[in-house]
């Protein structure tokens, strides 16, 4: 066990050494700066800079759409122009844009040092980064993808798109995906864990309860599109028909992985701005918010109910009567608690004094165009109306009134309600008030008239149109609103450039009166001490809390253990539990996501040498990066102030790593049931594909395959006791163990279909691809054993260091259920059926 070291520094000298300990590293090392303050802007930053790029695509799509019979651009390059920007909007504006405000604001607003893996948050920002930049250079290349943001097949099959533009899309959208999960694992035990003391349930922002469904959402949605891709793209390469309908696969399949993934991505946007809207609207009005259990619950609301309307995007695609009644429904009913909040917001404006501010005047113009793209919504909801106005621009206009309005003018009034608290001057009012009247004018003039080009019959997604159909005017209106919207986001950062200017230290601070504990004074550490919260308004309701906390009166008002740290307290009453101990800056996360991104892209083109150089060193970069990860315990409780004492080390359910872990188990989960799903729905398109029972393979195989998995589970089992007795070499060897039975069990398994064609059937191709998973956390759970065996065998293991063995036994058990399942539905189904 490591010693504390002597701590007897004076007031003023514990705030010199916090600000020593969390200042951001110098010169070149400036590349490895972890603090959520830093990452936060950056990531806000890059999603910015993505915006106007794919702006800038509009513009020209604008530009091309302003007269009949236009040929300045033609076909091939405006299918990549609407594709790239339809993927950079969503992919790599939209949720990276709502995630970068999370990181910034959560830490402050929760009273935390920092979220619990800051690593994680910068790995996540420069995969998203360096992958997104290489993905938006793909358009000069001419590889840009040009199937469209949903990349519907079988237009997208390699027999109709044989060129890479496609893969660009599939392969290089996994860093998204990949980043994306990372800040939705960092946020979940964020919000859950790292809370102020006395921060119940009842107490937490509507911000952080946003975004903690916004990071739920991400883990059940976001693994189907990973399948998707995956699947898409091993049809692509090796040519397995999952999508194929001569073989027995079916195109709708993708539609149904796709938008399961897509109508909650809408609702994953929305969630957040409606938080930031919560938060403001309170700050406005200068009065606690209306309604807020019913807030809550209609944001809890809206997260479940979003994934029951997937097929409201699939109205058309012929799917029986019942099911259209169904989605009709509950695309309807999703009105219901988007409503609850609007009637929320308007009371609360409506009760108290409302500050005229350019917030405020973006909140308005959100509520107005909000509501309308919701009145629209609920029209295409009916199946009817949907059949006439599907593929038509009235939908165009309808995803940008819910889009922009329902995200985009509530970040853009965020941007000037928030940037007092990270910059030293405010935005300009000024410049602001021109800011909105450009936007709010711009948008409905370019946007509002496309409904009325829809309903007279205009298609989306074409490159020109004839003369005489009465659309020429509409659409030249619709370009001048355009540019007169991009006059107004211009003109934003015009005013950004000359005002913000990022510190903490000396931010122009609570100039809106606010209530909330992001408005605390803080450096780059957050909050000098972790105050005692009491109500959802602190600084309204508890007088010189500000002061307390400036002057260290709370908890944790130094370092106690000479570095950087933050308090984790229970996941419901928010009672402090131990001291985290946090990293420092370092270059791993940032060369594991420099050469991951590489990996992806390089794949994409096919340099598979390249490509898998770089993959290997990703992997050693995330080992180095993995080994630092459990530090020593230390000999005694902390101090943490207020005569508090807490261990600075814990194992087991209670430590942060293990509920990360619990998250990431989560996503398998999710991506694993898309995959039986996927399994069942091609056996009910082509079942005269499945074998009988008498062609099926023996049991044996599959027997010993089971018996083998459940074994190395056990092992794990045995291992664990001899771990906790001080046997090191015992539990070593039964590790040993584990891997070799599930090397064992995945061969058998592998053995038993050694004659299946993946290629052949969609049969095959589902059987494969079971397989195929399975050996995929087959890999991955022996990887994390022998990770766990190193460590073992480097003396940092033991009955208290114990947490990545802790890890590595969750992750084993789960992949041992997973394949068990896996067996039961490869073997088991075609013979119940059968």
């Amino acid at each position: 066990m490591a010693s504390l070291p002597h701590r007897g520094l004076r007031p003023s000298e514990e705030l010199d050494e916090l600000r020593r300990i969390w200042a951001a590293p110098r010169g070149l090392g400036f590349l490895t700066v972890i603090n959520n303050n830093y990452i936060g802007t950056f990531y806000l930053g890059a999603a910015l800079l993505f915006f106007v790029l794919a702006g800038l695509l509009a513009l020209l799509m604008r530009v091309q759409l302003a007269v009949p019979a236009n040929d300045l651009i033609g076909p091939d390059l405006y299918n990549q122009l609407f594709t790239m920007h339809g993927t950079m909007m969503m992919f790599l504006f939209a949720v990276p844009a709502v995630e970068a405000m999370g990181v910034v604001l959560l830490p402050n607003m929760l009273g935390a040092r920092d979220l619990p893996f800051p690593r994680l948050s910068a790995f996540a920002f420069w995969l998203y980064f360096i992958g997104g930049l290489g993905f938006f250079l793909s358009l000069f290349a001419g590889w840009a993808p040009d199937g469209g943001w949903f990349m519907y097949p079988p237009l997208t099959d390699a027999r109709w798109s044989p060129r890479v533009n496609q893969d660009f899309w599939l392969l290089g959208i996994g860093f998204i995906e990949i980043s994306a999960i990372a800040g939705a694992v960092e946020i979940i035990v964020g919000v859950l864990r790292t809370r102020a003391p006395g921060m119940t349930p009842g107490c937490i922002p509507v911000f952080a309860w946003a975004m903690l469904v916004f990071a739920l959402m991400i883990v059940f949605a976001f693994p189907a599109v990973i399948l998707a891709t995956g699947l898409l793209e091993l049809q692509r390469a090796f040519g397995w028909p999952f999508f194929d309908a001569e073989r027995g696969g079916d195109p709708v399949l993708w539609q149904h992985l796709f938008w399961f993934f897509g109508h909650p991505e809408v609702y994953i946007i929305f969630l957040p701005a409606a938080g930031m809207v919560s938060m403001m609207v309170p700050t406005l009005a200068q009065r606690p918010l209306v309604g807020y259990p019913l807030v809550v619950l209609a944001l809890v609301g809206t997260g479940f109910l979003s994934f029951g309307l997937w097929v409201h995007h699939m109205f058309a695609s012929g799917i029986p009567h019942m099911s259209l009644a169904y989605f009709q429904a509950a695309s309807t009913a999703v009105a219901i608690p988007s409503g609850i909040q609007v009637f929320a917001w308007i009371a609360t404006l409506a009760s108290g004094k409302v500050q005229m501010r350019t917030a405020t005047l973006f909140v308005l113009g959100f509520l107005f165009i909000f509501v309308l793209g919701g009145l629209s919504g609920v029209m295409v909801a009916v199946v009817p109306f949907d059949w006439q106005a599907h593929d038509t621009y009235f939908i165009v206009a309808h995803l940008h009134y819910v889009l922009i309005g329902g995200m985009v003018f509530p970040l853009l009034g965020a941007l000037y309600y928030w940037v007092p608290h990270a910059s030293r001057f405010a935005l300009s009012e000024r410049v602001g008030r021109w800011v909105f009247a450009l936007t709010f004018v711009g948008f409905n003039v370019a946007f509002f008239p496309m409904h009325i080009s829809g309903l007279a019959g205009m298609p989306r997604r074409v490159y020109t149109y004839p003369d005489g159909l009465g659309w020429g005017p509409l659409n030249l209106v619709s370009t001048v609103g355009a540019f007169v919207l991009a006059a107004g986001i211009a003109l934003l950062f015009v005013d950004l450039a000359r005002r913000f200017r990022l510190t903490l230290a000396d931010s122009a601070g609570n100039v809106w009166n606010a209530g909330t504990l992001e408005w605390l004074p803080s450096g780059n550490y957050s909050n000098r001490s972790i105050p005692f919260v009491t109500s959802r308004e602190p600084l309204w309701d508890q007088p010189g809390l500000a002061q307390d906390v400036e002057q260290g009166r709370y908890y944790l008002p130094g370092a106690p253990t000479g570095g950087r740290e933050t308090l984790i307290t229970s996941a419901f009453d928010a009672r402090p539990q131990y001291l985290l101990r946090m990293p420092m800056p370092g270059w791993a996360p940032l060369v594991a996501a420099v050469f991951l991104a590489a990996f992806f892209l390089l794949l994409t083109v096919k340099l598979l040498a390249a490509a898998f150089a770089c993959a290997a060193i990703a992997i050693g970069a995330i080992v180095h990066w993995a080994w630092n990860l459990d530090p020593p315990p230390l000999q005694r409780p902390v101090a943490i102030g207020g005569g508090f004492e807490v261990p600075a080390y814990v194992n087991g359910s209670m430590s942060q790593a293990w509920w990360g872990t619990v998250v990431l188990q989560f996503v398998a989960a999710s991506f694993y049931a898309c995959a039986i799903a996927s399994y069942l729905y091609l056996w009910t398109v082509s079942p005269q594909l499945w074998p009988a029972c008498a062609t099926l393979p023996a049991l044996s195989l599959p027997s010993i395959a089971a018996a083998m998995l459940v074994a190395a589970s056990a092992c794990f089992g045995w291992a664990n006791r001899s771990i906790r007795r001080g046997r090191r070499w015992r539990c070593t060897a039964a590790l040993a163990l584990v891997v070799v039975l599930l090397a064992g069990g995945f061969a058998a398994e592998s053995y038993a279909h050694r004659s299946l064609d993946p290629a052949a059937t969609a049969y095959g191709a589902a059987v494969a691809l079971m397989v195929a998973i399975a050996g995929l956390f087959v890999v991955a759970a022996a990887s994390g054993t022998i990770f766990t065996i190193a460590r073992a065998l480097a003396g940092r293991l033991d009955a208290t260091r114990r947490v990545t063995f802790d890890n590595a036994r969750l992750f084993c058990h789960y992949t041992v259920a997973q394949s068990l399942v896996g067996l039961a539905l490869v073997h088991g189904f075609p013979r119940l059926v059968g």
